[in-house]
């Protein structure tokens, strides 16, 4: 029984770094992803190794695939709470809002803003570049000042220049 409960404790260990190396190379943090990955095998061979460990009981195994998907879900909530990197949100409505602008560069995100032509009449597009543990601030501020408002956020592998890389010059 203390396999078992060894097992699942290595499990809810080892996935989340596998989800977090994993993130960190796709963000390019290699250092970072490399130092995880070291531990994270470590911990995949131990916990292995008790899995078939002379009786190979089914217990150990299905408890082995559990505490996987238990890991999964995990090192997701991890990595939503960490929020490495960054987006890149366009935010559409159907007329211009000084407003929701001023409020947003008060608020230190940089906007540009674009006319466009839409269906029945002209667009405005405001494109912002910010941290991704502000895009939640970002959607609640855009859905207070124009609620109807058409919001889309991408994340940008990388990018060169502008107000957010001037601004962490300076801190």
């Amino acid at each position: 029984m203390n396999n078992i409960v060894l097992i699942i404790i290595l499990q809810l260990i080892y996935v989340p770094f596998l989800t977090l190396r994993t993130i960190f190379l796709v963000k390019n943090v290699t250092f970072l992803a490399a130092i995880l990955g070291m531990i994270e095998m470590l911990i995949y061979v131990f916990g292995l190794s008790l899995v078939f460990n002379g009786d190979q009981s089914i217990l150990a195994m299905v408890v082995y695939a559990v505490g996987f998907g238990l890991g999964i879900f995990l090192g997701a909530k991890i990595e939503r709470k960490l929020a490495i990197g960054y987006v890149y949100a366009t935010i559409n409505t159907q007329k211009k809002n000084n407003e929701l602008v001023d409020f947003l560069r008060n608020a230190g995100f940089a906007v540009t803003i674009y006319v466009g032509e839409g269906r029945d009449s002209e667009r405005y597009k405001y494109e912002i570049l910010t941290k991704r543990n502000r895009e939640g601030e970002l959607f609640k501020i855009v859905e207070q000042f124009e609620p109807n408002a058409f919001i889309i956020s991408y994340e940008p592998k990388s990018f060169k220049g502008g107000f957010l890389v001037a601004r962490m010059k300076q801190k």
